[in-house]
């Protein structure tokens, strides 16, 4: 199997390509190392990635169309992961048009692509950030996501509504998955767990928002992981069960299919604070803040679809994983 990975240098991204090439894979990577967050971080993720054998990788922006033509006609590849995009909820209000051109622009290429050069099966990244407004809990992908509540969440929304077009209109088998607060070593350094256990060691206060009443569906980045390379086997076919009068958002006519895939126990800000204090062994000085613009109140995931899918659900405990990012920290950071 030859895989295409865009954002192969993310988070995300490093952890699946090297899991593929654990598995003899080949693997073709692509990143454009944006500088949203340091660069060095993605440069020592690549470092891990490129001595490795089957494993290729190509300095690349997907939002530039006549790289992206090139890529693809240079292929073959079996199967696309895209997990390339701009990242953060926040950031999308100062900075709206790097979600344009990478999360629309960019995932038209890759659609496009997929298309000429008859791609068996596209999975693509969604997030639990397209639920917005909904408050009916747990998140299920069979209820409607019509009220983003950020520009990034409205990228996402849209990314899905573009995989399903062309799933309609060529043919070309799409999986979305819609990932829930990822976490884990090699993190984001704007995701929470990782400035938090940055502010605590520096001995700084940390920002906690919605003065600490908020829940996350925290997944560990292995659980992750396993459940791509899952569903990466699992080509979408039409669902013969489906039924235009009353549609059902989680499948379709056409070969699609969305996921969630969470852990599927919210914990609650404050106790993921006391676990990251226990691992780090220091006590956090907590700067209590309101709400922020575009951020929810409580993530949950309904992933029983993916289980009846794949046979797979994600089990690693708040516990077990925030103590292995702190190993991890600890080690990189020389901290």
């Amino acid at each position: 199997m030859r895989v295409l990975v865009t954002g192969v240098a993310g988070f995300i991204g490093f952890h699946l390509a090297g899991r593929l090439l654990d598995e003899g894979r080949e693997v073709v990577g692509i990143d454009n190392l944006n500088p949203y967050y340091d660069p060095s971080l993605k440069r020592a993720r690549l470092e891990m990635l490129t001595p490795r054998e089957g494993f290729t990788f190509r300095f690349m922006d997907c939002a530039d169309r006549r790289a992206m033509e090139g890529l693809f006609e240079g292929g073959p590849f079996d199967v696309v992961v895209h997990l390339a995009a701009q990242a953060g909820v926040r950031y999308s209000l100062e900075n709206p048009h790097a979600y344009i051109d990478a999360n629309i622009t960019g995932f038209l290429h890759v659609l496009e692509g997929c298309r000429h050069a008859s791609v068996s099966h596209l999975v693509f990244a969604s997030s639990s950030s397209v639920y917005g407004a909904n408050v009916k809990m747990p998140f299920s992908v069979h209820d409607n996501v019509d009220h983003p509540v950020s520009l990034y969440a409205a990228t996402k929304k849209a990314n899905e509504l573009m995989a399903h077009t062309y799933a309609a209109l060529y043919g070309l088998p799409c999986t979305g998955l819609r990932f829930f607060t990822v976490y884990g070593p090699w993190g984001r350094p704007d995701m929470a767990l990782f400035t938090f256990t940055k502010a605590i060691l520096e001995g700084r206060p940390i920002d906690v928002y919605n003065f600490g009443d908020m829940k996350r569906d925290f997944t560990y980045i292995d659980d992750i992981v396993e459940g791509l390379v899952r569903v990466m086997h699992l080509v979408p076919s039409p669902n013969p069960a489906w039924n235009a009068a009353e549609a059902d958002p989680g499948t379709s006519f056409a070969p699609y299919r969305i996921y969630n895939i969470g852990g599927s126990r919210p914990v609650d800000l404050m106790r993921f604070i006391e676990v990251l204090e226990d691992a780090l062994g220091r006590k956090a000085e907590k700067n209590l803040l309101p709400l922020q613009k575009g951020d929810v109140r409580q993530t949950w995931a309904d992933a029983d679809d993916l289980e009846r899918a794949v046979g797979f659900r994600p089990g690693v405990s708040v516990e077990e994983g925030v103590a292995r990012f702190v190993s991890w920290y600890l080690g990189y950071y020389r901290a």
